[in-house]
């Protein structure tokens, strides 16, 4: 089963524990309005490429990703392509590497039982699951992404299930995501799930203003700043505050 990838990088140091080996996979049905990445969009774009290879060139690095790190598949989407990601990181646990998926969410689709199984093994081959919810407003999440997030919160709740170690990550941008009632109403969701294990509070950035321009492309968040640090601070503890309320209720 090949995959169809966007790129690899050796040294990613923001893609999940330690330094790890990263694969971008091509083709996303997100439309994220601060997407970096959307040459990662298109579903037939992209190289295609075997496991063993991918594997065969995360050991040229191997030494530096035994502290710790290991291995993180990103996108684009990564469950769009769930058969390669078994294969991938089947051969990934034959050498007992971690394994990461960095992932939307958006592909989960609890009403089909062929996935469901799928993704049953899948997960008993993935050590870390990197969930980004960019809107907990079903309505925000929509007109921010092109897509609803009911199913992205259930996966969620599957993770949970599975016992899967989860980290959610959530991009703060001025005036769309840093509201604070939605921002507890976040934190309140989150709060419930034992598998929780790290939360992600990143600020948005403007740099991928500029690939929009060479790929011809509209850029939704032109004139928006980027995200201050001192108040992505302040907004992560508004999260925090609505996870403390629902674990304190549990």
């Amino acid at each position: 089963m090949q995959g169809r990838i966007h790129s690899l990088e050796s040294f990613g140091t923001v893609d999940g524990p330690g330094t790890r080996f990263v694969v971008f996979v091509q083709g996303c049905p997100m439309r994220c309005a601060y997407c970096h990445n959307p040459d990662t969009w298109d579903m037939n774009g992209g190289t295609m490429m075997e496991p063993s290879y991918i594997i065969e060139q995360y050991e040229r690095n191997s030494p530096f990703y035994e502290h710790g790190g290991g291995l993180t598949v990103t996108g684009g989407e990564p469950l769009m392509q769930i058969d390669f990601l078994i294969d991938l990181f089947t051969l990934a646990k034959e050498k007992d590497i971690h394994t990461c998926i960095d992932t939307s969410g958006i592909a989960f689709n609890p009403e089909s039982d062929t996935q469901q199984e799928k993704l049953d093994r899948l997960m008993k081959l993935t050590d870390l699951v990197m969930l980004d919810i960019k809107h907990i407003d079903p309505e925000k999440h929509k007109d921010l992404t092109g897509q609803p997030n009911k199913n992205i919160l259930k996966f969620a709740e599957y993770l949970n299930e599975k016992k899967v170690d989860m980290w959610i990550r959530h991009v703060v941008v001025p005036g769309i995501t840093d509201d604070d009632k939605y921002l507890f109403d976040l934190g309140y969701y989150i709060g419930q799930f034992e598998n929780l294990k790290a939360l992600d509070v990143l600020p948005y950035h403007t740099m991928g203003e500029k690939k929009y321009q060479s790929l011809g492309m509209e850029y939704r968040l032109k004139g928006v700043p980027p995200m201050d640090q001192k108040k992505l601070l302040e907004k992560k503890q508004v999260i925090l505050e609505g996870i403390k309320k629902r674990r304190a209720q549990i």
